[in-house]
């Protein structure tokens, strides 16, 4: 048997221990067993001797010729890993790992060489910056909590797919990290550049490439928008389906999984530039790995994004909206399952809770009843979509509602999905100097009404204002929790209350985060929910596809994640 199989069957299970000597080139050198023998240590199996498949007199060459490739770790760090369970990894990370509490992201900032920069402006010409204060904004999410201790030391602005491919090159071959960012409306730090590095605004590479109205797909690049989209394809009857925050562009929306994105392929520049296409523009296909979902919420731990095709719909013939109030939060909820579970197809169900309500009176000078309230969007023919009104306003007034109203002209429709989009706005109006804690966390539409009961007890407990956001459709549901940056007691009292929402999702079968996906502040809360194995081996893909660790590095996957 061949040293490297044998070294292989052995890594599978065991970690070959070797003893504290100091050994040429910093190996280590063998215990001392029977001729032939070596020592083993197997997390379940403890020490054990096997015998080698050759002389033991050999052992140190074949050591030495394998030093180049393979890190052998000793018997007290039983598992090749980038990274200590205190939550520390090779770059300095110290958040995010189980139990973390940390919120301000640390990292070792390496200088970036003139070299690089050299390289990156002969790229790029004008399109590049070092100047603090866009590297400032660019290091700060604009409405996150989150913060890190370094911001980028340059940002660069591609045009092309070309452009990313020879940055994203040049970085490797210096072993820089690489921050991708888009519409920087990501909440969980996806965009924080703890160890400097580049950042990589896709803001220019916003172009419609083509439009194939017959087979309603769209390609485009992922600066884009969602909303210029939609502008983009309402004469061709065409939409964009999803309705995320305003701002969001389309390749941030793939990288985060926001609501599945719709995307039917991707083009991606790898960590050493190379450019993979994920899949044809099929509406269905079993070629192959499904890269296209590998790539889509892997928040720029993988690649970057630089085309996406994207599956559309018809604009409706005919929409409705109505609004409706309850007493309880409870009633609200039961009402949402209620409709989905009656068969009719409700194209939107949003939920608010009193506290948000009154938040929207006041930032907006409206005088809306401040009770739980309901938001429905009805789609189809004009005779479908009144029939599901009436069906859901039935369903209502069986569950305690009041003050049924509906909307079909396009201004008072556009008026009373206001109320809905400006939610966080009003929240901030409400809280002057505040920031926002937000939560994410989604269950499945049976438990939803026991979520958001329980957590809004909690949540009125809290001294603090806590406003309540649902997508009740989809069992998503959302608080928005604001508190005085300054005040240490507040910041924790909001990471409480966050915490207890995530662990009674969880506890409900449920997911720490239904759309806005991990970041830095997330990844503590994945081994509960995935567990270690799935963890460990979202980390095997990541070194496979990314050896140097420069795409996004301390994003997604705990620190403390061995393999």
């Amino acid at each position: 048997m061949a040293f490297s199989a044998w070294l292989r069957r052995a890594r599978s299970s065991s970690v070959v221990a070797f003893s504290t000597l100091r050994a040429p080139r910093d190996l280590h050198a063998p215990p001392k067993t029977a001729a032939g023998k070596v020592t083993v240590v197997s997390p379940g199996n403890g020490r054990r001797t096997v015998p080698l498949p050759w002389s033991s007199s050999l052992l140190p060459v074949a050591i030495a010729v394998s030093a180049a490739s393979i890190a052998f770790q000793s018997q007290t760090q039983p598992s090749l890993c980038e990274s200590s369970a205190s939550g520390s990894n090779s770059r300095g990370m110290t958040v995010g790992g189980k139990d973390s509490t940390e919120f301000v992201v640390k990292g070792d900032l390496k200088e970036v060489s003139q070299e690089l920069i050299a390289e990156l402006k002969a790229i790029l010409q004008d399109n590049l910056t070092t100047d603090y204060d866009e590297r400032y904004f660019h290091g700060k999410p604009q409405n996150s909590f989150h913060k890190a201790v370094n911001i980028p030391d340059v940002v660069v602005f591609p045009r092309s797919e070309e452009d990313v491919s020879m940055i994203v090159k040049a970085c490797d071959k210096y072993k820089v990290p690489i921050v991708p960012y888009g519409g920087a409306t990501s909440i969980e730090g996806h965009t924080l550049a703890p160890n400097g590095g580049v950042c990589i605004d896709m803001s220019l590479m916003k172009r419609v490439k083509a439009l194939h109205i017959e087979d309603m797909d769209v390609i485009v690049e992922p600066g884009i928008g969602w909303m210029e989209l939609n502008e983009y394809l309402e004469p061709y009857g065409l939409f964009f389906p999803l309705d995320p925050g305003p701002g969001a562009t389309i390749g941030g929306m793939c990288a985060t999984r926001c609501s599945g994105s719709l995307a039917v392929s991707l083009k991606v520049v790898l960590p050493n530039g190379d450019v993979v296409k994920t899949a044809s523009r099929a509406r269905k296909s079993a070629a192959g790995y499904d890269l296209t979902r590998l790539l889509i919420g892997s928040e720029g731990t993988l690649g970057v994004i630089t085309e996406v095709t994207l599956r559309l719909q018809k604009i409706p013939q005919h929409s409705v909206v109505a609004m409706c109030n309850f007493p309880t939060i409870k009633d609200a909820a039961d009402v949402a399952i209620a409709a989905m579970l009656s068969g009719i197809q409700v194209s939107r169900v949003e939920l608010l809770d009193e506290v948000q309500v009154r938040a929207i009176n006041l930032a907006n000078g409206k005088s809306l009843p401040e009770v739980p309230t309901l938001m429905f969007e009805f789609v189809g023919t004009e005779a479908y979509a009144r029939e599901q009104t009436q069906i859901v306003q039935k369903i209502a007034s069986e569950h305690n509602g009041s003050d049924f109203t509906f909307a079909e002209e396009p201004e008072a429709k556009k008026e009373l999905w206001k109320i809905r989009k400006e939610a966080l706005w009003a929240c901030f109006a409400m809280a002057p100097g505040y920031e926002a804690m937000i939560s994410d966390v989604c269950v499945p539409l049976s438990h939803l009404a026991e979520l958001i009961s329980r957590s809004k007890k909690e949540l009125d407990a809290s001294k603090l204002l806590c406003t309540v956001v649902a997508h009740a459709g989809d069992g998503n549901f959302h608080t928005i929790i604001m508190f005085d940056p300054s005040k240490e007691d507040q910041r924790r009292t909001a990471e409480r209350l966050n915490q207890f929402m995530v662990h009674t999702a969880l506890s409900l079968d449920g997911t720490c985060t239904g759309e806005h996906g991990v970041g830095t502040g997330k990844m503590k809360y994945l081994e509960k929910e995935l567990g270690i194995e799935a963890l460990q081996t979202m980390k095997r893909i990541k070194t496979a596809l990314d050896p140097n660790n420069i795409m996004n590095p301390g994003k997604l996957i705990p620190p403390h994640v061995c393999f």
